[in-house]
């Protein structure tokens, strides 16, 4: 009985592991046909992905010629002579109207950077004439790469144009910045360009123009104040020497009459001794004779205090050895 048991385990044991062993190798084999499915699906996705980039991307037809490039070239020169001509006319006829001269100069700037803007405009829209999608990815790159490599000059730039807006000064007036004091006579992208006294021209960047505070002397007028000093020994006849110095600037030929002149008188300790320095102020009648007002009313001066007596040479070689 007991052999009889054991033998009838075994052939229950025998049926279960084949029934099991033939289970499994059908669900390899669904497995596998389900495998070998994806993979051709994935295949055909991966040969449909290709084309379906290459039907999705732009086509752009452009191409960047001689011709085109001729004409750009040609249109650039033909801007660059009328630009130049212009300006000078304008200035030509600002020297002749002197009326009108502060007006005209002040006009030069815009014209030259209005001007060169549409010449750009012309050559990139009108001659080239790239797609939206070139001209954008073009822009962009460049745009980072001239970003990275002139932060200067695009401060400058800025910088310009915010006085061109701002107009804290025009072409004409004199400024005074930093250590420069003189007329300007060119308002660019990348500097303002004064001619001091000495007859010297002075390129400031306008980027420090902007970051530092700037004198205007006659705010588009014509006329400006100008100021001469004199140093005095203190037992000078002032009430006399106000009298001198009021009529000196009064005869001088570049005096403006229609604003007042100004005497101040001050006391001054220089090494240890006691000065008078009196400050004659007037108004020229042109800011182009503010040099030459102010050499003609302290040439005037000194010589009236000579001839009546009220100085002495000793006196003024005294004053001039404790300034």
């Amino acid at each position: 009985m007991n052999g009889i048991k054991y033998l009838t385990m075994i052939i229950l044991l025998f049926i279960l592991l084949t029934n099991f062993s033939f289970a499994q190798t059908k669900a390899d084999t669904v497995a596998a046909k389900d495998t070998t499915a994806v993979t051709k699906l994935a295949k055909k996705a991966g040969d449909l992905i290709p084309e379906a980039v290459k039907e999705s991307q732009p086509k752009i037809k452009w191409s960047l010629s001689f011709t085109k490039i001729f004409w750009a070239f040609i249109f650039f020169l033909i801007g660059y002579v009328v630009i130049k001509y212009l300006i000078r006319l304008l200035e030509a006829l600002a020297e002749r109207r002197t009326n009108l001269r502060l007006t005209i100069k002040g006009v030069v700037p815009i014209i030259r950077i209005f001007g060169w803007t549409f010449v750009i405009y012309v050559i990139i829209a009108g001659i080239f004439a790239p797609p939206i999608e070139t001209l954008i990815a073009v822009t962009a790159s460049a745009g980072i790469a001239v970003g990275f490599a002139s932060q200067d000059i695009l401060k400058n730039i800025f910088g310009g144009i915010l006085i061109l807006f701002d107009r804290p000064f025009q072409v004409g007036d004199k400024i005074q910045v930093g250590n420069y004091y003189g007329e300007v006579v060119n308002i660019g992208l990348r500097s303002v360009r004064i001619v001091t006294a000495d007859d010297s021209l002075v390129s400031i960047p306008n980027s420090e123009i902007v970051n530092q505070s700037v004198s205007n002397s006659n705010s588009g007028e014509f006329n400006c104040q100008v100021v001469a000093e004199f140093y005095f020994p203190p037992h000078i006849d002032i009430g006399r020497t106000k009298q001198i110095a009021y009529r000196a600037a009064a005869v001088s030929r570049y005096v403006y009459l229609n604003k007042p002149i100004a005497i101040i008188f001050k006391n001054e300790i220089q090494q240890g001794r006691s000065l008078l320095k009196m400050r004659l102020k007037a108004y020229v009648l042109d800011i182009r004779y503010e040099f030459p007002f102010m050499s003609d009313m302290t040439e005037i001066v000194i010589q009236e205090l000579l001839k009546n007596n009220l100085i002495s040479a000793a006196d003024l070689a005294f004053v001039s050895a404790l300034k």
